[in-house]
Formats: structure tokens, sequence, C-alpha cells
């Protein structure tokens, strides 16, 4: 959303001019309104839908001058002019290192990082603006059409983002050796469990597996919650758990066994500014090049023939 910044006059009132006390970091609802030269209905609507960078002390909201700042450039410019991708969700090793090469490329001329918090928090943390993109993916990936676009609805702000799709990823269990009888003897009472959180995509597809065995994830032994993809595999090679759900390139990144249950869609959600910034342009040029696609061989598990596809974004 780009806000109305001209006054009536035509002008525009800069960060010099206009904005109550001194030199404040903090401005309040009235001076954002006047800054912005919207009204003050306007300025709370922006903080609902986590549009506008705000915080709430005392029950007042307030806004850091500086981060209004740059939300007007990014706002107008499209983030043509930003220096920074951070980016949230599922944890993946194939994009972690599609990250790294980026990073390496851009060196100090700007920031990118990835931090895997899953799905639920990595979309929470680009509604507050925290972060400019968060990789997500929800269960069955016939299911994702659906699925992805009715969680994205979940979060106020939700009519400015779009979701592109990575690629698929083989969803399945971590073990170090994989058991003769498959899924079954995973399922009994012995078996050491390190299940990930609640919120991310990994968990809530093994749930929805584990109700076709009619069991619930309190029949299992669990040892140990694992934060990450890479946390559960770690777990299971470290000897701490005998299995951990994850993708099938996180179990050949660590020397694990596999025993699939099915396919998902891990997909980037973003404000659609983003999709203009250079820095996402140049990551989406990594991840379709022959690079990626080696890399995705090597590690096993994908499938990259939709990569970059708009798959959703209301108007």
């Amino acid at each position: 959303m780009s806000p109305v910044v001209k006054s009536d006059a035509g002008a525009w009132k800069g960060p010099e001019k206009g904005l109550g006390p001194g030199n404040s970091a903090f401005l309040n609802v009235r001076q954002v309104a006047e800054y912005l030269q919207l009204n003050e209905k306007k300025v709370y609507a922006l903080v609902r839908e986590g549009a506008i960078p705000a915080t709430k002390v005392t029950g007042k909201w307030l806004f850091p001058r500086k981060l209004v700042d740059r939300w007007l450039l990014d706002s107008a410019h499209g983030g043509l002019l930003a220096d920074r991708l951070m980016i949230a969700g599922s944890d993946d090793p194939l994009l972690y290192r599609l990250v790294l090469l980026l990073a390496q490329e851009t060196g100090s001329r700007a920031l990118v990082a990835y931090s895997p918090t899953g799905t639920r928090l990595g979309l929470k943390l680009l509604q507050s603006g925290r972060a400019d993109l968060c990789g997500i993916h929800w269960g069955p990936d016939e299911e994702s059409e659906t699925r992805h676009p009715a969680l994205l609805k979940q979060h106020d702000g939700h009519r400015r983002w779009i979701l592109v799709h990575a690629f698929r990823r083989e969803q399945g269990i971590l073990v170090r050796n994989p058991p003769a009888s498959g899924m079954e003897e995973l399922l009994r009472p012995h078996v050491r469990w390190a299940l990930r959180q609640p919120g991310a995509g990994a968990q809530r597809y093994f749930l929805e597996v584990l109700s076709r065995h009619d069991l619930a994830e309190e029949g299992l032994n669990r040892t140990l919650t694992a934060y990450s993809e890479r946390d559960a595999a770690a777990a299971v090679a470290m000897n701490l758990a005998d299995a951990a759900p994850g993708a099938r390139p996180v179990a050949n990144e660590y020397g694990l066994g596999f025993v699939p249950f099915g396919w998902e869609s891990f997909d980037l959600a973003m404000p659609r500014e983003i999709w203009f910034r250079h820095l996402f342009q140049r990551l989406l040029k990594w991840l379709r090049s022959a690079e990626s696609r080696a890399l995705a061989e090597r590690l096993g598990g994908y499938d990259l023939s939709r990569c970059g596809e708009l798959t959703w974004g209301e108007e």
C-alpha cells in the first residue's frame, strides 16, 4: 500500500518539516497522520494491517521516525532501493545454500539473512514487517493451492501479499536405519521421537499422517522438540532420538535414512513490493539457475519444474 503524501498545495512534507517536537526519534499517531497527510483512522488501519512500523508503549502507539522514512521509501520505489532481504519461515537446505551464494555475490553492499523459524512464526514476522520474505509449507502438495492462501488470509495485511512457488519437496521421517516394515514400526511405543514445534509445516503434515494411522501426537514417545529441519536431523544423527519428521534432502545432508510419506509445495510469501526488490530478483535468478538444479539433484527430493511461478495474489 502506497500512502498519499501530497498536501493540498501539492508539496511533500519531508522529515524536517511538520513533525512536532524537536528531533524526537518517535512519533505519535497524530504526528504520523500529519506527516503522511492521512487521517488518524487510516493510521490505525495501517497499524492493524501490520503495514507500518509501530510499537505500543503503555497503551499508546509510537512510530520510529527512521523506520517510517524507510517504509515510505520502500513504498514509493517498490523496494528497489532497499539493501536488505530478511528471510524467515520454513527451513530448507537448498534455499539456505542459495542465500549463502547471494550473500557472497552482494558482499558488504547488502544484508541477506535467513532465519528458519517455522511457517507460522515466519508469517507473524512477515505481518509485523520484521521479515521481507517467508518460506511456507502446510501439508500435501495437491492441497497447497487452497491451503497456502487460506493460511495467509489469517494474517492482517495479507491483501498486500503474493505467493511465489519455489519447489516441490519430498516429506517423510528421518531415521538412522529405515525399518523393514516401514511406518508402522516407527509408531511403536519404544521409538524416541524428536517432534517439531507447533506452527512448523513439517509437524502439521506429520500430524495428518498420524491421523491416518488413528494416532495422535500424545501417543508417541516424544523425547525432545526440534525447532528446524536441521535441528531434527541432528537429534537423530546424534542418537538423541530415533525418528523425526523432515524432508528427504535434510536426511541426505546428514547421511540418514528416510521413510517417505508424500510431497509438499514449498512457497515464498511476500508483500508485492518485495517482488520488485533487486535482491529478491537475484535470489529468484539463483533459484532458477543451473547451479540450483545441480544442488537440488545432489541433495535429492526436489522438483523445480514450476520454480518462480506466481501462485496467488489478491487484487
